[in-house]
């Protein structure tokens, strides 16, 4: 998202007001079911600020919340790029409600937040826990779970988004069932490639039918947390098929909520929006993996 070559890709719908509220400016950072709930429980609350959505523009259509708002689309230019643009635009709070995996411009907030003095807070979903009865393969990254595959052919259920296809064209010799929003296209160059463009959320019961149709014996999966895309698993439980589960990028530490009810009550409450607690310095590593673990859920 944050790559100088689309800093200056933005456009921009409703509020049109041209002033801007005593409170400041919001700044949400989405492209996630958590960005949308997140500006229709603003909106309902009536707000009084500025609201600037951002996007990273790798979605063609994007699913949104059809509220006016205002919203810019592209990369920011990195770290600078963005504190820039938080001064200008008069920013006095910014929230990460960007996906699990966005790793680079979570970062990328974290330390422009801090050089600008702006508070920050994340939304950062509980990641996904195994249940009884899973069989899950926990790599650590994309190169891990090729490797994770094995030299026998197999059929291959691929839920990992467009960006990643790529590194599985080291395994060629497996069948691969990909799933994106996006049209695959050439992303995945190997033999045997089967693309499906679908958004999320899938039932359990439509999950089945597609892997026994396509005779999966094996799924792989970021660990994305929440509810959109999580009836996959339940279905390879239910099929006893193996899951490649890819663990969750390190982010920075920052004020961070699980969910979005926590973030309305957060962002609406005075106190607690102008006296934010203090964003830690993001080069102050923590395990957050090991905090999102703890604290997720095993999908029934």
């Amino acid at each position: 998202m944050d790559g100088k070559a689309d800093a200056k890709v933005e456009t921009s719908a409703g509020d049109k007001s041209g002033t801007e509220p005593e409170a400041g400016r919001l700044l949400v950072l989405g492209g996630t079911t958590e960005a949308n709930a997140l500006l229709r429980g603003l909106a309902e609350a009536a707000l009084r600020r500025a609201v600037t959505l951002s996007l990273a523009g790798r979605t063609a259509t994007p699913k949104l919340w059809p509220a006016p708002i205002e919203t810019r689309i592209g990369g920011f230019g990195g770290v600078e790029g963005l504190r820039r643009w938080i001064g200008e635009h008069r920013v006095t709070q910014v929230v990460d409600a960007t996906h699990p995996f966005a790793a680079r411009i979570s970062a990328n907030v974290a330390q422009a937040c801090l050089e600008a003095g702006v508070p920050l807070l994340a939304i950062r979903r509980p990641a996904w826990r195994p249940c009884a009865g899973d069989t899950w393969i926990e790599v650590p990254d994309m190169a891990g779970a090729v490797a994770a595959l094995g030299p026998v052919p197999r059929r291959v259920f691929l839920t990992i988004g467009r960006q990643e296809l790529s590194a599985f064209a080291a395994a060629p010799d497996h069948a691969y069932l990909v799933r994106t929003i996006e049209p695959v296209g050439n992303a995945l160059p190997v033999p045997d490639v089967t693309p499906i463009s679908a958004r999320g959320p899938f039932s359990i019961d439509d999950e089945i039918a597609l892997m026994r149709a396509h005779a999966i014996e094996l799924v792989v999966t970021k660990n994305a947390g929440g509810n959109a895309t999580d009836a996959k698993l339940a279905a390879a439980r239910a099929l006893n098929l193996p899951v490649i589960m890819v663990a969750r990028p390190w982010k920075p530490d920052v004020p961070s909520v699980p969910d979005v009810g926590s973030a309305l009550a957060r962002l609406l409450d005075p106190i607690s929006t102008t006296h934010s607690p203090a964003i830690q310095d993001p080069t102050m590593s923590t395990d957050l993996n090991s905090w999102l673990i703890d604290g997720g859920e095993c999908v029934p």
